[in-house]
């Protein structure tokens, strides 16, 4: 039995704070018609999936942090993210498939990403450039992904207040490179990139 686990990642292109990377494997019964890109659904609607995909779904999530970022570059520390995703999927995977009887020995998994690069996991996986916007499974780890990266943002922004992190999650706005440049990088500012 061929089982698809979608990945994706949330957080490459801010200035501060972590990358986050989920992957999925939805059950057969999933209400598909929640799923979407996840910069294409509502906050609102990102939530509801969300809780739907943890409750039904088999799924992990993966985080780097901004000081990881610096040293091994933001790509290589998404691709981290991604395989941290799949080692939590991945210790969670026996019980699943005895809770759907699903024989363990008779499972092949099969992985897409969206982009160009894959992680590195243990079976096949290919990369597909807006795969967020054509496979579920990957719809599904993209909504995880950035619902867990705002959340984090979301924290970090009371910690730190005259960031506006909540607002622009850590995102090159405007705002965000003015305060950088007034009163000094944040402690979750990725200094290897330009602000």
């Amino acid at each position: 039995m061929v089982l698809t686990i979608g990945f994706d990642e949330a957080g490459r292109g801010p200035l501060a704070g972590p990358v986050a990377a989920a992957c999925v494997i939805l059950p057969s019964d999933f209400p598909f018609e929640l799923l979407n890109d996840s910069k294409k659904l509502s906050e609102k609607k990102r939530i509801a999936a969300e809780k739907e995909i943890k409750e039904k779904a088999l799924w992990g999530i993966g985080l780097v942090d901004h000081q990881k970022i610096d040293e091994i570059n933001i790509l290589q520390a998404s691709l981290l993210a991604m395989k941290l995703a799949f080692i939590e999927l991945n210790e969670k995977l026996p019980s699943w498939c005895s809770q759907n009887n699903i024989p363990a020995g008779e499972i092949e998994l099969d992985g897409i990403t969206d982009g160009t690069k894959i992680p590195d996991v243990s079976f096949k996986c290919r990369a597909e450039p807006k795969a967020d916007g054509k496979y579920y499974e990957v719809m599904a780890a993209s909504i995880l992904a950035k619902t867990c990266r705002d959340r984090i943002m979301l924290e970090y922004d009371k910690l730190y207040p005259l960031y506006g992190y909540a607002k622009h999650k850590g995102y090159p706005t405007k705002a965000h490179m003015d305060i950088c440049r007034e009163i000094g990088p944040s402690p979750i500012q990725r200094l290897t990139f330009k602000y």
